[in-house]
């Protein structure tokens, strides 16, 4: 039997197999708000990493290293005793306004969510006032196949976009009076 002949069973052979091996996709999600005030008024509430308490569903947060590369914060959610989240800062800007982290730690039945990196920015607003980008990129709960309803792709994007829409929400009523 000829090389291409050998090849050609091998990989009809194989091909089914690595079909069937496809895992999940990175989910992206973008959104936006436009809000009441200058850049520079809702940078000074979101820009320091090692204060998320801005956010309505943060009850506490505790961190080390500032706003410095590798720095580390703990989110404790809802109440004293609440569900954590651990992230650390990848990069940080206070020129453009905007800084990048990633969760290092947090169960799934908190964010359903693995390999999770975000990016938080404010931009000045042509109209007036500033524009604040909250734009993740993340893979479902369950890395596998066949997830459960609560871990599938539809669920992670539900959780996150509904993290980030308090969260601008939130900045949006706090500037609302402006």
């Amino acid at each position: 039997m000829n090389l291409g002949r050998r090849f050609l069973i091998l990989a009809t052979i194989c091909l089914p197999l690595t079909a069937q091996a496809h895992g999940p996709t990175r989910q992206k999600i973008t959104l936006t708000t436009e809000v009441n005030a200058p850049p520079a008024e809702v940078w000074a509430v979101i820009g320091n990493f090692q204060d998320m308490r801005w956010h309505p569903a943060v009850f506490s947060n505790t961190g080390t290293g500032g706003n410095d590369i590798d720095a580390t914060r703990q989110l404790v959610l809802g109440a004293a005793d609440g569900p954590t989240i651990d992230e650390v800062l990848y990069k940080y800007s206070a020129e453009k306004m905007s800084y990048s982290y990633r969760i290092t730690a947090v169960a799934v039945e908190t964010l359903p969510v693995t390999n999770y990196s975000s990016h938080l920015t404010v931009l000045p607003n042509d109209a007036g006032g500033s524009i604040v980008e909250w734009r993740g990129a993340f893979y479902r709960g369950y890395p596998n196949n066949d997830p459960p309803p609560e871990l599938n792709d539809e669920a992670a994007i539900t959780a996150v976009s509904a993290v980030y829409q308090a969260g601008l929400d939130a900045l949006t009523a706090r500037f609302a009076t402006n």
